[in-house]
């Protein structure tokens, strides 16, 4: 029996370094579909994903439900409201999810350039480890930086770039948040770190940006066509000798 997953994308920040169609990020159409309708297609569509939530900032509720109400129905996503912070608005997806969800996986509402190959990795290794994540390795240079000057220069040896899906064994998830206090993480995995839980990170691709500039978000439109495609059976391809797919 396969496992039961639930899906929170948070998308109730300020987006204060963003601003296009005077709308927030996640909610800015990107090539004919909007950057959390995206990102959430990603696990709708998955038969191990049984519940999926989108938390929104209060003040979009109104906007939001009457904009994407089709869209919501068809791919039964539940809002949520968010809180102050990001931690706050995750908690809230969290309280959210069935007592039968096994793993709840979070994942940015402004991160739509996902491949399935990608998200299977990431989930089937917190089936093994209780919590993963996807991420990258530390490529460039690494300059600590005050007042505009270079103070020194970072090794990059064994730092990762982290990523969303950020996919968590559902107890452990709730146990970290039970015991954060005033702590306040910049993601899910550094909670679950600090409750003492050992989190395994999975290769993703620098593909899986997160929109938070304008820069980022013309990347976004030209990589969107781009992504790795799904290999198909051999047989659908009688002249090549390997399957297509990049992944």
């Amino acid at each position: 029996m396969s496992k039961r997953f639930g899906v929170i994308l948070p998308a109730a920040g300020k987006s204060s370094r963003f601003s296009h169609q005077q709308r927030k990020k996640p909610f800015v159409d990107l090539k004919g579909r909007a950057i959390w309708l995206r990102a959430a297609e990603h696990f709708v569509n998955r038969e191990d994903v049984a519940k999926t939530v989108i938390v929104i900032a209060p003040e979009d509720r109104e906007y939001f439900t009457t904009k994407f109400q089709p869209n919501l129905a068809f791919m039964d996503i539940e809002v949520v409201d968010g809180g102050a912070e990001r931690v706050d608005s995750v908690e809230r997806g969290i309280a959210a999810m069935p007592d039968d969800i096994e793993y709840i996986a979070v994942h940015d509402a402004a991160r739509p350039l996902l491949t399935k190959k990608w998200v299977d990795r990431v989930f089937q290794a917190a089936v093994e480890s209780d919590a993963a994540i996807l991420g990258i390795p530390v490529t460039s240079t690494l300059k600590r930086v005050a007042d505009s000057m270079i103070q020194e220069t970072v090794s990059r040896e064994a730092l990762w770039q982290a990523q969303t899906p950020q996919v968590f064994k559902a107890e452990v998830l709730r146990n970290a948040y039970k015991v954060r206090g005033k702590f306040v993480p910049t993601d899910e995995a550094q909670l679950v770190e600090k409750a003492g839980v050992p989190v395994k990170i999975v290769e993703g691709s620098a593909m899986n940006l997160k929109v938070t500039t304008q820069d980022d978000f013309r990347m976004a439109q030209a990589l969107v066509d781009h992504l790795p495609k799904e290999s198909l059976p051999r047989t659908l391809h009688p002249f090549s000798d390997e399957p297509s797919g990049l992944f």
